[in-house]
């Protein structure tokens, strides 16, 4: 209090939280601190049961195979394998869905694709999906494959969750999405798994339904008891049907369209199918092929050709708006006359929308039509329809996440299409929304993109690439970033589109960075800096100063990064593209830094941070205050320094940036240590150390040098008035973009 010569500032007791320790107090005090984690739900992701019949044995000892894993503290593993359309989903489905009350921290889904027309799913795309589904913030995925499943593995360990792995391709595949702890896992595959023994895994492998159950089950589909008045027809029925349930279905799905024709008419059309189909048989696929022709022959005009044109399509599931794309305003009526007849497999339940996808069978089956029955024009003008109508709708999402971004026109232009629905968000669509849509079509952009070139239209494949900018560095789809720019460079040199070859190799070669292949990125950006230099695109030449800085920087290359970022830094500017002028300051900032120039540093930092704020990119220059706050470190502007270092955590706390909040936690580290505060040093660089390892950068270099600081540090009693350095929860690796430009 004013007035009164001593004061007492006393403080005993256990504290939590933040404290302040003042004597004299003017204004008002405002302390704030890393807001609450909000509660993830529990991911619910598997399919809906279907009808099983028969399977109680196999139920019962996947079972029993659970409770002796369960009793030794063991987690569950079971793969079940067989023919294609004997029930492995289906009897997997039942018994986990059974599981639920006892596993309530979710269930995971994937399809693995062992049978899919692009080939197996890379096994770091789905445990980077899967971390999503736990509450992994998208900025927060690691990088590699191997970051990703130790965090999954962290992750699962104290949860009780059920994952479902169909369709796999090898045991090498499934080991990385095995979770920890006492979770249950089933995998599905026409091949035994043995392997997966060597991880305690139970192989069981599903025969073909007996007769008796077949014949139940066909009861169950015509429900009106046909069954019962020609029992011996039945029985012959699904013999011809083999026990698979796939076939049974159809089968008996084509006799409920027709409910006054006796199942001997069935009999009959089968066994002459059968007949025709049985030197074509592979592993027994001619049982469902028979009934597949059958059910075709029977589908009205414009469903088979929905169907045909459906199986030309290049991914495995799709959503309604491709089929109106390809059939127009008929596609309602054919999408359920397919569904109805067992063709065609609704899974909105996992998704959400329209979607639907084929049983693998029955998409060779479909192919194998539209090669019979639609000429060759037709069905290259099918898959360009397909290609266009998804290069629209990934433009629409592009435009959503960074309106404003300029995209070259392909030549042709692509078709306006079928609107597909992006995500509404509080009425809106959204960035995130429409995030979630490029990653849920990613798998069918990727394969129109690798068709695009040999059939006859690069445009497509560049032009998708292109596109699909937004999401690599959002979700760290790296794979996919490395590969579709490869095939979309390729597209863009066939074109003869000299813009877009400049586009793929600046947008590719960014990607090499985060990979850390400085060399071969730096390469690309020499290649289009020359290209645009030969076309006279300013501009373009210019932000390609900055992309070689950055390669150079990161190739320890200081003096010739600072020449180029000093160039950009006058040339950017000039062209009109102050923001980008403003990151080429602060990439100077940073090599003086590193230099060890701290008055170099902070002019050019601050320079940057002003010409950013102006520019209402936030991000970008809570890093620039950051940067002066190290450099006034450096410079020994300890009170300077504090300040710029506590607002910029706070910027990059509110932005979810974890990899930067820690670094300007090393540097509040480090001033902690210039102050004799050894114990809050420790503090700092421990929660550093937790965000390096939260963004999967655990063995950055930042990382190294804040763990020998840390293990340099004796533990020492807490200093007096030192307030404790609670770090934000939040984090995210490092932003592709930094230092750079947001795009080519």
């Amino acid at each position: 209090m004013r007035g009164h010569e001593h004061t007492n500032n006393d403080l005993s007791g256990t504290v939590h939280g933040f404290v302040v320790q003042a004597r004299n107090v003017d204004g008002g005090i405002h302390v704030s601190g890393a807001a609450p984690r909000e509660e993830v739900p529990p991911p619910w992701q598997l399919p809906p049961s279907v009808r099983i019949t028969d399977r109680t044995d196999e139920l019962r000892t996947l079972e029993a195979h659970r409770c002796r894993a369960a009793e030794g503290g063991h987690s569950t593993l079971a793969a079940v394998s067989g023919l294609g359309g004997v029930g492995k989903t289906a009897v997997a489905l039942a018994w986990l869905h059974a599981l639920r009350p006892d596993f309530p921290g979710g269930q995971l889904y994937a399809d693995l694709g062992a049978q899919a027309p692009g080939g197996p799913v890379d096994p770091g795309e789905v445990v980077g999906r899967f971390l999503r589904a736990l509450g992994v913030p998208t900025g927060q995925v690691p990088p590699t494959l191997g970051e990703r499943v130790a965090l999954y593995r962290s992750l699962t360990a104290d949860r009780r969750l059920v994952v479902l792995l169909d369709d796999a391709a090898t045991a090498a595949q499934v080991r990385p999405l095995l979770p920890a702890g006492r979770c249950v896992t089933a995998v599905t595959s026409r091949r035994r798994m043995s392997g997966l023994s060597l991880d305690g895994g139970h192989v069981l492998h599903l025969e073909p339904l007996s007769t008796e159950a077949a014949v139940e089950l066909l009861d169950a589909t015509l429900a009106d008891g046909r069954v019962a008045a020609q029992p011996e027809e039945a029985r012959a029925l699904v013999l011809l049907c083999a026990g698979l349930p796939l076939a049974v279905r159809i089968a008996g799905a084509r006799l409920a369209a027709r409910p006054r024709q006796g199942i001997t008419a069935m009999v009959r059309a089968l066994s002459e199918e059968h007949e025709r189909l049985r030197a074509l048989a592979i592993e027994g696929d001619h049982d469902v092929r028979a009934a597949l022709d059958l059910s075709y022959q029977s589908l009205p005009t414009t469903a088979a050709r929905l169907y045909r044109l459906l199986g030309l399509h290049p991914g495995r599931e799709f959503g309604a708006p491709v089929a109106h794309a390809l059939l127009g305003g008929d596609a309602v009526e054919a999408l359920d006359a397919l569904h109805d007849a067992n063709l065609l497999v609704d899974i909105a339940g996992s998704s959400g929308g329209e979607r639907y996808r084929f049983h693998d069978l029955v998409r060779l089956h479909a192919a194998a039509r539209a090669a019979q029955e639609e000429s060759g024009e037709e069905r290259a003008a099918a898959l360009l329809r397909i290609g266009h109508h998804y290069l629209a709708n990934t433009r629409r999402a592009e435009e959503i996440i960074e309106p404003g971004r300029s995209l070259p026109a392909p030549d042709p232009e692509p078709e306006p299409g079928v609107r597909e629905d992006l995500g509404p968000v509080g009425g809106q669509t959204g960035p995130e929304a429409a995030l979630d849509w490029l990653e849920r079509e990613l798998p069918n952009l990727m394969a129109v993109i690798r068709l695009a070139r040999p059939m006859g239209a690069p445009e497509l494949a560049w032009g998708l690439t292109d596109a699909l900018w937004p999401l690599f560095p959002r979700r760290k789809l790296y794979g996919e970033w490395r590969e579709s720019h490869e095939e979309g460079l390729l597209a863009a040199e066939e074109a003869g589109n000299e813009e877009a070859v400049c586009r793929m190799l600046t947008s590719g070669a960014l990607g090499k960075l985060a990979t850390g292949d400085h060399a071969e990125g730096l390469a690309m950006f020499e290649r289009a800096s020359a290209s645009f230099l030969a076309r006279g695109d300013a501009l373009g030449h210019a932000r390609t100063l900055n992309y070689r800085g950055l390669a150079h920087r990161r190739l320890g290359r200081l003096d010739r990064a600072a020449e180029l970022f000093a160039r950009a830094a006058t040339g950017l500017p000039a062209c009109g593209d102050l923001r980008a002028g403003a990151l080429a300051r602060f990439n100077l900032a940073d090599v003086a830094l590193a230099e060890e120039r701290y008055e170099d540093a902070v002019v050019n930092a601050e320079a940057a941070r002003l010409a950013l704020e102006a520019a209402g990119d936030t991000y970008n220059a809570a890093r620039a205050a950051g940067l002066t706050g190290r450099a006034c470190v450096g410079l020994g502007r300890l009170a300077r320094a504090e300040s710029e270092l506590s607002a910029a955590l706070s910027a990059l706390q509110a932005e979810g940036a974890g990899f930067e909040a820690a670094h300007v936690l090393g540097a509040l580290a480090r001033l902690s240590e210039r102050r004799g505060q050894p114990q809050q040093a420790r503090r700092y660089y421990s929660r550093a150390l937790s965000l390096y390892a939260s963004a999967g950068r655990s063995r950055s270099a930042e990382a190294d040098e804040a763990r020998a600081r840390l293990g340099a540090l004796e533990p020492a009693e807490t200093e007096p008035g030192a307030p404790d350095a609670e770090a934000p929860g939040a984090a995210g690796p490092e932003d592709v973009r930094d230092g750079g430009d947001a795009g080519p």
